[in-house]
């Protein structure tokens, strides 16, 4: 089988392979172990790849490099109209090529591929939406046309599209979907004792739309209330100078912590080893810091957004919180002074998250290939 997966993730090539953010690689690495030859269509530069990235592993490969697509301002917008000829000519070569096509969206590329998948009605194909598919949400309208295309049964045959959370009144072809980090072997019981001094960690990107300076905030409030907490950090971004400045000028050094990027065999022993995993994020897919930290019983706190309400079971395995830090800080502050209660809705995290193993993701990836 040929498979061809069409994204706009860049990638960087670097002695003979293509690599990538882990995550989405580490998911790829099982989808291609169903498939003999492997098409990537995808942004693409030279490049010697970073601590958090990783390559595809698979014997086969032709990597079709394509240029990104921007509509953010007008030179964007004329540069984006001058490569859209090409870019359709190579999106729709790989689809004719491929036996099956794969769509990752939601993004520029996704919504030029989900036009051209609509003249293969017969070819089987599947869509990840790692994106916010909550059909209230507010979201660009490309995104909503995207969402509209794929649900569309008549525009969108013979397709599958995985999309985190349950969604009230779908069409047939969307299926809820989850990913997974960790195995089967990897469920030995944690040791979590919820006392002095509270363990808080924030993992993801420092960019606007994860809020760390909010994570930081909420220590402070924790603090200005008497509650003995530490916080470390886990991820790079945009916002690394401005959170360092922050710290140094509140003083909390010795409490907030930036730790960097991290790989994952590293941030097993940091979630076994912390309380709380603080997500306050603006939208979300399925956020899998959130899986994972649930998986070892690290309590999340995260706003309700996307499928969130449905990962924490609405308060039930996690800590719903307002986006406003005052009404947060309340929300927090009442679970830590119940000591059984942090036990039971550690527990009841660990158990939900354990349901998604690597084992059953593979399985669930070749049913639908």
């Amino acid at each position: 089988m040929k498979f061809a997966i069409i994204t706009y993730i860049l990638h960087k090539e670097h002695n003979k392979s293509y690599y990538s953010y882990e995550p989405y690689i580490r998911e790829m690495n099982i989808w291609l172990s169903n498939a003999d030859e492997v098409i990537v269509l995808a942004p693409k530069i030279l490049s010697i790849p970073n601590t958090i990235e990783t390559p595809y592993v698979h014997p086969k490969i032709a990597f079709l490099k394509i240029p990104g697509i921007s509509f953010l301002n007008f030179r964007e917008i004329i540069r984006s109209l001058i490569k859209f000829p090409r870019v359709c000519y190579v999106i729709f070569k790989a689809m004719k090529e491929a036996d099956h096509i794969h769509l990752r969206c939601p993004g520029n590329i996704g919504l030029i591929a989900c036009f051209i998948q609509i003249l293969f009605p017969n070819k089987p194909k599947t869509v990840k939406y790692a994106g916010n598919w909550d059909p209230n949400s507010k979201q660009p309208w490309s995104y909503r046309f995207q969402k509209w295309i794929l649900r569309n049964i008549f525009l969108s045959r013979n397709i599958k599209v995985l999309v985190y959370g349950d969604w009230p009144e779908q069409s047939k072809n969307i299926l809820p979907f989850f990913t997974a980090s960790f195995s089967e072997t990897e469920k030995g019981l944690p040791n979590k004792d919820f006392i002095f001094p509270f363990k808080f960690i924030f993992v993801g990107s420092l960019s606007p739309g994860k809020r760390p300076l909010f994570a930081i905030k909420l220590i402070e409030f924790l603090m200005g209330k008497g509650i003995p907490v530490k916080l470390e950090i886990y991820g790079s971004g945009v916002l690394k100078n401005e959170l360092q400045e922050y710290i140094a000028t509140k003083n909390l050094d010795p409490f907030v912590r930036l730790m960097g990027n991290c790989k994952l065999e590293e941030l097993k022993g940091v979630y076994k080893a912390s309380h709380f995993l603080i997500l306050a994020s603006q939208s979300e897919g399925w956020p899998k810091a959130i899986a994972e930290a649930m998986f070892f019983g690290c309590i999340p706190i995260a706003t309700s957004v996307s499928c969130v309400p449905y990962m924490l079971d609405h308060g039930e395995q996690g800590i719903l919180i307002e986006p406003e830090l005052d009404k947060a800080g309340l929300s927090v502050l009442s679970y830590l002074k119940d000591e059984k209660k942090l036990d039971d809705v550690s527990k009841r995290a660990l158990t939900w998250s354990r349901q998604f193993t690597l084992e059953k993701f593979e399985k669930e990836i070749t049913n639908l290939i």
